[in-house]
């Protein structure tokens, strides 16, 4: 009888460690698995990284407003295209939304971007009100001289910005799975930003800004939108379900994981 009591008892620590073991195995798995996707979502990280290029473009825009030789380039550029005389189109104010609409449209024709309807309509049009908020301010403010002489609201570029965070809205929706067709949209910007000086509306210097205040818009768009997401009552950013089956060594279930 205790022989017998002893291999029973010896059956039931052994089952014990092996339980023990898979769920340790189990769970080192889900957590690796986890923390996997969480390190690689870097959609809404607001890194430095990312600000260099906005920066960049910003500075160079604000130093060509006083910087001799910076003004200097903003009147030669202007003037070698006055030489050539092109026509005034007005297709740039088309275009600067145009990225933006090529997102949607994309989407429509079963080409997913990074984000849903709704979501990608709170970063778009949050990062557009970002753009204003930059822009409106600081034309009033510099009271720059236009190219043609139309008015003082020359620095920075609106149309500019407007194009360059719609381009930046289309590179973050489709960088992931498709490079290419995410950076076709800077080609758009590129032109709204040209043909603002082809039309004798900016200088060169407000362009450069005008592209960099764009592309820092909806980068903070993108940072912003977890917390906007949470105050209109969406699911926190971070939380993750995953039901895993597992069978190994004879031991079958189901595991259930909630991150939050």
């Amino acid at each position: 009888m205790k022989g017998l009591l002893s291999d029973i008892l010896i059956v039931l620590i052994c089952f014990q460690n092996v339980y023990a073991q898979d769920s340790l195995e189990i769970k080192s798995t889900q957590d690796t698995v986890i923390s996997k996707f969480n390190s690689e979502d870097t959609t809404h990280q607001l890194s430095y990284k990312k600000l260099i290029v906005p920066t960049a473009l910003i500075s160079y825009g604000i130093a060509s407003l006083s910087i001799k030789d910076l003004k200097q380039l903003n009147f030669s550029t202007q003037y070698e295209i006055s030489e050539h005389k092109p026509d005034h189109i007005r297709l740039d104010n088309y275009t600067q939304y145009a990225p933006g609409v090529l997102v949607y449209g994309l989407n429509a024709l079963g080409v997913k971007g990074k984000h849903n309807f709704k979501d990608r309509t709170i970063i778009y049009g949050t990062s557009l009100m970002i753009t204003t908020a930059f822009i409106l301010p600081l034309k009033h403010t510099v009271k720059e001289e236009r190219p043609d002489f139309s008015n003082n609201l020359s620095f920075p570029s609106g149309h500019t910005a407007m194009a360059f965070a719609s381009a930046q809205f289309m590179f973050r929706e489709y960088k992931d799975t498709n490079f290419i067709l995410g950076i076709s949209g800077y080609s758009l910007a590129v032109f709204t930003g040209i043909y603002r000086m082809l039309n004798n509306k900016h200088w060169f210097g407000d362009v450069v800004g005008g592209a960099g205040f764009g592309i820092l818009s909806t980068e903070l768009a993108y940072w912003l939108h977890p917390k906007i997401n949470n105050l209109l009552g969406g699911k926190k950013e971070k939380s993750q379900t995953m039901i895993m089956p597992y069978y190994q060594k004879g031991n079958a279930g189901i595991g259930f994981v909630k991150n939050f």
